[in-house]
């Protein structure tokens, strides 16, 4: 019988949870110091209330979650379900699972987010795909493909630059279903107002042209030392007009370059819900899966 039992001291649980969450970044990739500094970000920035899972009475397990206010909504969060080796495949999975919602939605939240970092099985099958975050380790500069390069963005080109990424990010949240129109306009202006504070003077920031036979293509954004090593790409665009033509992957070739050039081995980007075809793209390329955020709908009904 699978039994949930809230921990007063949940240091035990912490220590192994850093310890797996580490490792599962460093076999997607990462370096050690990239993979202790996103490890500790996610594992210690939360405030989870954690339960036991036992097995008539034996310890099997731990299921960590929180509720929190997301954009005046409340949201649970599951930030672990784990099962030791011995107890796995015996259905408490499914019973921590059926917890954890209940758990939030008792407590007010009207859906409930988990971020995985191994592929989400039968158990998450019902979950939603928010977005993905994809890393590739660069090991020496790729050379140009397609005749695509990459040119230092000008003042004069930045203001509609910054106007069409803020409307895409807006899209691309609203299509992945995380939060409502307006709610994704308020995000987009206090996110990027907190990236680029000095605009294209930001500092550890590339933001380039693209450009094809002399002829403008598209346009990339990448973000230097996101984490130790790590080049983070917050936009690789190709413009509409010149897709199909294999420009996607000669852009990414392009931010490898620059992430190179910046001194890091590393490229990683985020992938919305929804966007299959750069999920495609980026498989195709090389890039893993470093994390999968998932969420549902609450209440529901144990399936």
């Amino acid at each position: 019988m699978t039994e949930f039992n809230v921990l007063s001291d949940s240091t035990p649980w912490q220590t192994g949870f850093k310890e797996r969450w580490r490792a599962s970044y460093e076999s997607a990739g990462l370096g050690a110091a990239a993979a202790e500094r996103m490890a500790g970000d996610w594992c210690t920035g939360n405030d989870w209330t954690v339960a036991e899972i036992t097995d008539a009475g034996a310890h099997a397990g731990y299921v960590a979650v929180a509720v929190t206010d997301v954009n005046g909504a409340l949201a649970g969060r599951m930030g672990d379900l784990h099962l030791d080796v011995s107890h796995a495949g015996r259905g408490h999975e499914r019973a921590a699972r059926d917890w954890a919602e209940g758990w939030c939605a008792e407590r007010g939240a009207r859906r409930l987010d988990i971020r995985l970092t191994e592929p989400a099985g039968e158990l998450f099958d019902g979950y939603r795909i928010r977005g993905q975050l994809r890393a590739r380790r660069v090991g020496s500069a790729p050379e140009p493909t397609n005749g695509v390069t990459g040119r230092p963005m000008t003042h004069a080109e930045y203001p509609d630059w910054l106007a069409f990424e803020k409307d895409a990010y807006v899209g691309d949240i609203v299509r992945s279903g995380a939060l409502s129109p307006e709610e994704a306009v308020r995000k987009s202006d206090r996110d990027f107002a907190e990236l680029l504070p000095e605009g294209l003077s930001t500092p550890d920031n590339t933001f380039l042209v693209l450009e094809a036979a002399g002829e403008r293509i598209g346009t990339g954004w990448l973000k230097h030392g996101y984490v130790p090593g790590v080049s983070y790409g917050y936009s690789l665009h190709v413009e509409e007009a010149h897709r199909g033509k294999g420009y996607g992957r000669a852009a990414m070739a392009v931010g490898e370059q620059a992430t190179l050039a910046a001194g890091d081995s590393v490229l990683m980007f985020t992938v919305w819900g929804g966007n299959e075809v750069a999920m495609n793209l980026y498989t195709s390329a090389g890039y893993r899966i470093v994390e999968e955020s998932r969420s549902v709908g609450l209440p529901r009904s144990a399936a």
